[in-house]
């Protein structure tokens, strides 16, 4: 039965064919959310076939912070709240995605609840069969944690600021390999240089704001949300996992900001949310052509 409480909504975007459409798309509501999930942020399709969404809470914390999972036919289903960081006491969670050995990967953003230094932590949620079997903390030190996106071997974690004084602002990615995860958590603030990937910069006095989005082709390729900039960027990679080319995809045409993003798995397309805009658009990625 429904509760007097709000209820929230997530909405899902219908996308017309491959080659998309010149005009915008109106969305329709998918699911109502209950005020357990009053700030939803993060998605990945599990592949049990089930959407796992962050909800970190942020509009009203009386509600601890959580992840859930919406099945094909729209139920709602509580994976389980996520344990505050030891200092805080709070969590963030905001991107996250399941790595190849079947676990899911969460970015803890510390830096949302107003703690900027290096409290924001990478956490791993152990999965059997879809249900959880407890919550790892693997690196510990980032300043905004942010997006998340598992890539063969590796985790890679966009880091919103690398030095919020800065200007302009450096943002950049991270890359973890999964043989590293043993032991004691990874400490950024002794070992970033040696997981920094790529670095760029946000000039933007009204959006302080840089690394978003983040995900990969299915050649390989690196797609990273500059968000300040409105800019999507892409980078390559060569045989020994070192950056060897970078470029801006698409800048603008309509885009306000660029926050999260979605590579579509067989065409390539990239879908990205527009925060400041309010809207979802389409990048086509040979042309940079941004469709709404």
């Amino acid at each position: 039965m429904k509760s007097k409480a709000t209820w929230w909504l997530l909405a899902a975007v219908v996308v017309i064919g491959a080659g998309g459409c010149g005009s915008a798309v109106k969305p329709r509501i998918a699911v109502l959310l209950p005020d357990m999930c009053n700030t939803p942020d993060g998605m990945v399709l599990g592949p049990d076939g089930f959407i796992y969404l962050s909800c970190p809470n942020f509009n009203d914390p009386s509600y601890a912070p959580r992840i859930v999972r919406l099945s094909p036919d729209g139920q709602l289903i509580d994976v389980g709240e996520l344990p505050g960081h030891p200092e805080t006491g709070k969590a963030g969670p905001l991107g996250l995605d399941f790595g190849p050995d079947g676990h899911l990967y969460i970015a803890d953003n510390q830096s949302l609840w107003g703690f900027n230094n290096h409290k924001s932590r990478l956490l791993r949620i152990r999965m059997n069969q879809g249900r959880p079997e407890g919550v790892e903390v693997l690196v510990t030190g980032f300043i905004q944690a942010n997006a998340v996106a598992c890539h063969e071997d590796s985790v890679y974690v966009t880091e919103t600021s690398l030095d919020l004084s800065a200007d302009p602002m450096p943002s950049g990615v991270y890359r973890f390999r999964l043989s590293e995860f043993q032991g004691e958590p990874i400490d950024l603030t002794r070992t970033a240089a040696g997981h920094l990937v790529v670095k760029f910069y946000t000039d933007n006095p009204d959006w302080r704001i840089g690394a978003n989005g983040l995900g990969f082709d299915e050649q390989g390729n690196m797609y990273v949300c500059n968000f300040g900039e409105a800019s999507l960027l892409r980078f390559g990679f060569g045989p020994d996992g070192n950056v060897v080319s970078h470029e801006v995809v698409a800048r603008g045409q309509g885009m306000e900001s660029t926050d999260g993003l979605k590579v579509h798995p067989r065409t390539g397309a990239v879908y990205v949310a527009d925060y400041v805009g309010n809207a979802v658009h389409k990048v086509n990625p040979r042309t940079g052509q941004v469709t709404t």
